[in-house]
């Protein structure tokens, strides 16, 4: 690729992972930030970087499908290469994920496949975990069940609650999802019908010192 990758973003809160991104001056071209909450604060921190936003309120469709099929439209009519969700938090219509097959990632404060879905720190530690962690996965129509591709572990102390978790692991997600799209910028990491790393078939999760 002879220019920047075009990545376009979704987030439905404080948009930190958002900033991490912005903030590693990756090699690409941010070309939209959108949200289903008109004040994220992902949007304002989009719009502080001169990044075009968009926001859409599912109550002014329908149902789920028409609203996902506006805004996922919003964000192709930006023709990004990448679309990163950074904290988006609703469950996407399986019709509209499956225009974005290998083009799209999540990242998930959980070691995938455990604790799909949400209150993951809770239910790491109701499990007695000694362990906890993020997952970057490619998205398909299965909540949080694409193909991993990257994560990022901490060990989980006597001591800690949820508050703390996920305080711990939010750092390790702002250098981990950062790590992921510079190495699909890169051309390091492809989908061809399945993730490659390097041209090979990816069989294990990387982590950041591999990227």
């Amino acid at each position: 690729m002879d220019r920047p990758l075009r990545v376009a973003a979704l987030a439905s809160g404080r948009g930190s992972n958002l900033a991490a991104l912005i903030a590693a001056r990756l090699p690409v071209e941010f070309v939209l930030v959108g949200s289903d909450k008109a004040k994220a604060g992902a949007l304002q921190i989009a719009r502080d970087a001169g990044i075009p936003t968009v926001a859409m309120s599912p109550k002014d469709y329908p149902d789920r499908v028409a609203f996902d099929r506006a805004l996922f439209g919003a964000l192709a009519d930006a023709r990004p290469d990448l679309l990163v969700l950074a904290g988006y938090m609703r469950i996407i219509d399986a019709s509209v994920v499956e225009a974005w097959e290998g083009r799209a990632i999540n990242i998930h404060p959980s070691l995938l496949p455990k604790y799909q879905g949400l209150h993951t720190h809770r239910r790491c530690l109701e499990a007695g975990d000694t362990e906890h962690g993020a997952s970057v996965h490619f998205v398909t129509a299965e909540l949080d069940g694409g193909p991993v591709v990257a994560q990022a572990r901490i060990s989980v102390g006597p001591g800690d609650t949820e508050e703390t978790l996920a305080t711990r692991l939010l750092v390790e997600e702002h250098q981990l999802l950062p790590a992921v799209v510079r190495a699909i910028a890169a051309g390091r990491l492809r989908w061809q019908g399945q993730p490659t790393f390097d041209g090979a078939p990816l069989t294990t999760p990387l982590t950041t010192a591999d990227l």
